[in-house]
Parts: structure tokens; C-alpha cells; sequence
């Protein structure tokens, strides 16, 4: 494949440019915002480099497109797909970042840090003890790389982790790997609960009552995407202790709106998609190496199966 001009368009476009023109002087480069990208520049480009862009565009005139995130859902999500175009994704420290993000909410809560807060709030000395995490059982749903490397961060901490992918394949670090279809009656047991999927036709609204009435009184973690949460069901199943308290970090609707419910509940902590931000060295990096595999007909580690969604 015969990439030479390079189209990239980020909010952190002059951090990208500073890192990267000087790596690949043969190349030809336009780096800007989406407020100043047009059709001409597509038709211009031989590659598009972006991730998660707010208006539609033809990519039908461009050889190959590179997400400066790890998912591509932006770009395939109930659309269709040219299959001639080549799709790559960005891989770096998501997964560490992720279980990092995990474990910090899951330690929390076993650690009462809210319980202790407002005990201290009320001048009141009233002791709890906290819970191991060695002792509890975590689900992740997801097992690629973001959930591999929770598996592997939280099986080394003594934690029994299962897993639930589309082919229910075994991994290293999970007690047990299902199916969607077939997980339903271990999520009884579970303590935690992580999304880490892909948003695709199959997860879209997944966790929905199905799976949240479920539940025993235990703790759901989203940082896969937003859209496969159904936030009524969650709301509701929040109301019903089924689920005791929830941390999400991504939303169908981004910026989440002042008028959602969510905002309001206070067993639900919101943050505004940061578990795994793309830093412009490890998006720049990322690029590089795949446009080097490229150059040199390499095999891609990151190339998408864009029929699948990831």
C-alpha cells in the first residue's frame, strides 16, 4: 500500500505535529482541528488519522484509517464499511490505565472510604472493617487486551476474575471465560462487575435489566462505551440494590447533558471519559509503528476486523 499523504485531524493536532512530521519527512502532512477539515482534504489524503469526529464524511477516496483511540465504533457503528480501506487502531497503556481506574473505585468501596468520610463529616468514631480484595469475585466483560490486563492486575492481587467474550475462548488470568449467552447464572456471584467492550450491533444496550436484575448488591464499572448500558435499567437497578453503586466513564451522549438523571444519583460516580486517554507520545508512537508495518508490508497487530467491530 502506497501512503503518502497524510491526513490528521485532533483537538491535540500541534502536539501530534511537533512528534511526528519529523519522524516521516518522505510523507506529505495536514494536521488541524475538525473545525477546519472539508471534503477536499479527504480527497486530498491517502490516510485519515482521528478518532471519535462529530460530523459524518467520505472516506471512500482514502486507502487507510488510523483511530488515535482504541475504539473505531465512530467510524463503524451502523454504517457501512468500504472493505478496500484499510482500518488500524491505537494500542498503548489502555489496559494498564483501565485496571488502574478498576481498581481504584473497587478498593475504595472496600476500603468505606464514603462510610469513613462521613463519619468524619459528623465528628462520629464508629469502627468498620474494611473487606479483602483477595476475597471478592470480579467479572469483566470483554477479554482483549483492556480485559486481559485487568485480569492479569487483579488475579495478582488474589482477586478470582471471570470473563465474557462473544466466543467464550479461555484466557490467561480468568478462573472461567463464557459467552454472552451463557454467563447469566454465575452474575450472582459476582462483586464487581467491569464493561470493557466494543460498542457493536451485539452490545448495544447490553447490560439492561437482563443482566442488572441479575445481580446481588454489587458494584458495575463502565468504561467500555456508553451505548451498551440501557441508563433507565441502571437507574432502576440502582433504586433496587441490585446494583449498589456505579462508576461510568463513557456515555452515548458525550458531554453527558445537564438534564440527564445520572448526574444526580448518589450511588453513582461519573467521570468525563478519562480511564484511557490517548496522551499525544503513545498516540504519535502508535501511529508511527503502523505506518512503518505499512511502508514495509508488515503484518498489523492492530488492524481491525471490521466486520466483527474491533
Amino acid at each position: 500500500m502506497n501512503i503518502k499523504n497524510i491526513l490528521l485531524v485532533s483537538p491535540m493536532y500541534r502536539e501530534l505535529q511537533a512528534l511526528i512530521e519529523k519522524e516521516a519527512p518522505h510523507k506529505s502532512f495536514r494536521f488541524m482541528p475538525e473545525e477546519e477539515l472539508s471534503q477536499e482534504d479527504l480527497s486530498w489524503a491517502d490516510a485519515l488519522v482521528s478518532f471519535n469526529l462529530k460530523a459524518e464524511y467520505d472516506y471512500s477516496s482514502v486507502k487507510w484509517v488510523h483511530s488515535l483511540g482504541a475504539g473505531v465504533d465512530r467510524f463503524l457503528h451502523k454504517k457501512d464499511w468500504n472493505q478496500e480501506i484499510l482500518l488500524t487502531r491505537t494500542i498503548c497503556s489502555f489496559g494498564r490505565r483501565i485496571a488502574e481506574y478498576c481498581l481504584s473505585y473497587i478498593l475504595k468501596d472496600l476500603q468505606l472510604h464514603d462510610r469513613f468520610q462521613e463519619q468524619q463529616q459528623q465528628r462520629n468514631w464508629v469502627q468498620s472493617t474494611p473487606k479483602l480484595l483477595g476475597e471478592q469475585k470480579v467479572l469483566a466483560y470483554g477479554t482483549g487486551e483492556i480485559g486481559q490486563m485487568i485480569a492479569q492486575v487483579f488475579c495478582g492481587l488474589g482477586v478470582d476474575v471471570y470473563g465474557v467474550s462473544l466466543s467464550g475462548k479461555k484466557k490467561t488470568g480468568f478462573n472461567e471465560v463464557m459467552t454472552i449467552d451463557s454467563h447469566f447464572s454465575i452474575l450472582n456471584e459476582m462483586n464487581y462487575v467491569i464493561n470493557t467492550l466494543p460498542l457493536t450491533e451485539r452490545t448495544e444496550k447490553l447490560f439492561n435489566g437482563s443482566i442488572f436484575n441479575q445481580l446481588s448488591n454489587a458494584g458495575f464499572i463502565n468504561v467500555g462505551r456508553g451505548a451498551s448500558v440501557d441508563e433507565a435499567a441502571l437507574l432502576q437497578a440502582l433504586t433496587e440494590n441490585t446494583v449498589r453503586f456505579a462508576v461510568l466513564d463513557v456515555f452515548e451522549q458525550e458531554p453527558l447533558p445537564e438534564s440527564n438523571p445520572l448526574w444526580n444519583h448518589p450511588r453513582l460516580q461519573i467521570t468525563p471519559h478519562i480511564s484511557a486517554v490517548t496522551t499525544p507520545s503513545e498516540g504519535a508512537a502508535c501511529f508511527l509503528d503502523t505506518l512503518k508495518n505499512i511502508d514495509e508490508n508488515r503484518p498489523l497487530t492492530n488492524r481491525v476486523d471490521t466486520n466483527k467491530g474491533y
